[in-house]
């Protein structure tokens, strides 16, 4: 895909040039058609307690790095969104207490506002497709609350899946949804998932979910051209792929699901909602597991950042 493929759409969308600041590694390395890898950057600054966050996003980095690819951390900072961030920038996301949480709908907010924002998986890959970044790697997307049919809480991530053709690795959905619904919701919206080396949509923290997936492959080779056939086809929706955590770091289920439903309920009585649920579901379940939900949380990044890598590297060839 071509750099700045915006361009190539209506004339009014290429004043968004004006507000992307892009860190030299990626610049270059999309100007010459190198593979590159897009990152999150909530994952720091709400997803993980410090150090941990500011640990595993450089180790993130450097494995992308380690396959010949180049990360592309996704902020926004001083009316720009930043594509690429500097160490200085990253640990700002991993320390401070101010940074907001954004997603499409806070997009021209921020800027204008000038604030300090980590991106979610829609932002990220709102901004990603802007640019040409074909792959995206994060731990795991967003979905329906196991209390949407009252609530209406359905993440942002589904809708952003369903009209941005960009091919997101993920571990699954975070286990604290309604897993079930959450794939009802894509098949709908018409997301192919793929499963990588695996027959069962995994849950975050656990390989397994019960839940049976159409679509498995074996290698990032068999990725890649899926991607490539379907951005030949001109699909406008994304790609979800679904990578398990290792088995070594994986929760049993029934053990995670004693917590969640722990950490829910109290949820509840702190009348606890909307965007700041799900932040707190991760650290009061971490809490409760007295730290093996972070340990699982850093393994399935980096095994994430590894399949994505070798895929954006296969897309190249």
């Amino acid at each position: 895909m071509n750099f700045y493929r915006f361009y190539q759409k209506e004339d009014r969308r290429i004043s968004r040039i004006k507000y992307l600041a892009f860190k030299d590694e990626v610049r270059n390395a999309l100007e010459k058609n190198l593979p590159v890898v897009a990152l999150e950057s909530t994952i720091i600054s709400q997803g993980m307690p410090y150090p941990e966050n500011l640990e595993v996003a450089r180790e993130v980095e450097n494995i992308i790095r380690g396959y010949g690819a180049v990360p592309a951390t996704i902020a926004l900072m001083g009316g720009k969104v930043k594509i690429g961030l500097n160490d200085q920038e990253i640990e700002l996301l991993a320390t401070s207490e101010e940074v907001l949480k954004a997603s499409r709908r806070d997009l021209s907010v921020i800027l204008a506002q000038k604030f300090t924002a980590s991106t979610t998986v829609a932002m990220t890959m709102l901004v990603a497709n802007w640019v040409g970044i074909d792959i995206f790697v994060t731990g795991g997307i967003g979905g329906v609350h196991r209390d949407a049919p009252k609530t209406m809480d359905i993440s942002a991530d589904l809708q952003e899946l369903s009209k941005t053709p960009v091919a997101v690795v993920c571990a699954g959905a975070k286990s604290i949804l309604d897993l079930e619904l959450t794939l009802e919701y894509l098949e709908t919206m018409g997301v192919p998932i793929i499963g990588f080396q695996t027959d069962e949509f995994p849950a975050f923290y656990c390989r397994e979910s019960g839940l049976k997936l159409d679509y498995r492959v074996e290698n990032e080779i068999e990725i890649a051209n899926i991607i490539r056939i379907h951005q030949e086809l001109g699909l406008e929706n994304g790609i979800l792929i679904a990578n398990p955590l290792n088995k070594e770091f994986a929760l049993p289920a029934n053990y995670l699901q004693r917590l969640i439903d722990q950490a829910i309920a109290e949820a509840k009585k702190q009348n606890i909602k909307g965007k700041k649920l799900t932040p707190y579901l991760l650290d009061k379940i971490n809490a409760l597991s007295q730290g093996k939900c972070l340990n699982a949380n850093i393994e399935l990044i980096k095994n994430n950042a590894h399949l994505g890598a070798r895929i954006a590297c296969a897309l190249k060839m």
